[in-house]
């Protein structure tokens, strides 16, 4: 199917430059289809800066204003604008396909980061959003493959973080370069060949946890969501714990999205401050732990006097009744990481002699613990 749209996309090309100019109309009848598909080939066309698209009419560029020579520099629109050629720029009309998860806050952020960096380089960034569903990443990769992408940022709706065979076959077989975001290809894994920028969300769970030992906590719990993020957390979390000899309970799972659920890991924390002499718990994420110390409040525990909490994520940490101390992934910086690692990926940066392909980067950021009132020495 994508070869066939290409096929196509060149013989509108091959038409507008031989005839200079003509309507869209006219365009469809030659290439017998129908206006539809043409007005969309040349709406790409157009965004890519191959062809000049005006009141139902298509032409061909202007010298100063046509694709970029084979081998030739081109500084991209921001940096005309700015004066400033950023970094790594983009070839000439690159678009980036990205497909997420969902648009919620912290993806949000990913996809800023990404596209504030590819159209400071000159290119485009399309978004897909897959809403959870493994199944909609697969449409949404073929959609973005057949409109002719030059690579993919890809954030998976891995269950758990971990992809299937099926998944892996499918990501092998793009076609075009692909950039894991904020994804862990697994260890043995046939993705690890893949790029990869990523938050390193085992060092923040470890992060928090050295953070509660630092102010004198000995034992605390951990409260997650059951989502890909949530195994790496864990595991820095129980990491952190061995080596500085800590006491925890076993991490508790909570759907931020059904009160019971909220109620029941409240009252299992609740019971745990007072029968097990926990003083801490790191939550994850913003929302579980607002929801968490709200209950409790309702329970008569005081946050930090009581029991200390680190919330996981830091997006509206700041906003809860106690401010909570939070660990925040570099969310954004992700997105703009991703981005360079593909236009290194797309330019061919970084091979090795005798034009043999660069090797793979896996990019880990480090995410930041941000101090709130929700965090203090314990009072026993």
């Amino acid at each position: 199917m994508r070869s066939h749209v290409n096929q196509r996309h060149e013989r509108v090309l091959e038409i507008v430059r031989r005839r200079g100019s003509l309507r869209v109309t006219e365009l469809a009848e030659e290439l017998a289809v129908s206006a539809v598909t043409v007005r969309r080939d040349v709406e790409t066309l157009a965004e890519q800066g191959r062809l000049t698209r005006l009141h139902g009419s298509v032409s061909w560029p202007r010298p100063a204003t046509g694709p970029t020579p084979a081998g030739a520099g081109a500084e991209p629109a921001a940096a005309a604008r700015t004066g400033r050629v950023p970094a790594g720029a983009a070839p000439a009309g690159t678009v980036l396909g990205m497909v997420v998860p969902s648009m919620e806050h912290y993806f949000a952020e990913l996809v800023r980061g990404a596209q504030d960096a590819i159209t400071a380089r000159g290119g485009r960034l399309v978004l897909g959003i897959a809403h959870w569903r493994s199944e909609e990443d697969t449409a949404q990769i073929g959609r973005m493959l057949d409109a002719g992408v030059d690579g993919l940022l890809l954030q998976p709706s891995w269950e758990r973080g971990v992809p299937s065979a099926q998944q892996e076959e499918q990501l092998l077989a793009l076609g075009v370069p692909a950039v894991l975001v904020d994804r862990r290809a697994p260890v043995g894994g046939r993705l690890a060949g893949l790029d990869s920028a990523r938050s390193d969300h085992v060092l923040g769970g470890a992060a928090a946890v050295h953070h509660l030992a630092g102010l004198g906590h000995r034992r605390m719990s951990l409260l997650a969501q059951d989502n890909p993020t949530s195994p790496q957390v864990r595991e820095g979390y129980q990491a952190a714990v061995a080596a500085r000899g800590l006491a925890a309970l076993t991490p508790v799972d909570v759907d931020p999205e059904d009160p019971r659920s909220l109620d029941a890991a409240a009252r299992l924390l609740y019971r745990a401050v007072l029968d097990d002499g926990v003083t801490a718990a790191i939550v994850h994420n913003d929302q579980t732990a607002i929801g968490v110390a709200q209950r409790l409040r309702e329970h008569g525990l005081a946050i930090p006097d009581d029991v200390s909490l680190v919330a996981y994520e830091d997006e509206m940490a700041a906003l809860a009744d106690v401010p909570l101390t939070a660990v925040a992934p570099p969310r954004q910086a992700v997105g703009e990481t991703a981005v360079e690692l593909m236009l290194a990926r797309l330019g061919g940066h970084g091979g090795g002699d005798g034009g043999e392909a660069a090797p793979s980067r896996h990019v880990s950021l480090v995410p930041r613990l941000t101090v709130r009132a929700s965090s203090a020495p314990p009072a026993r």
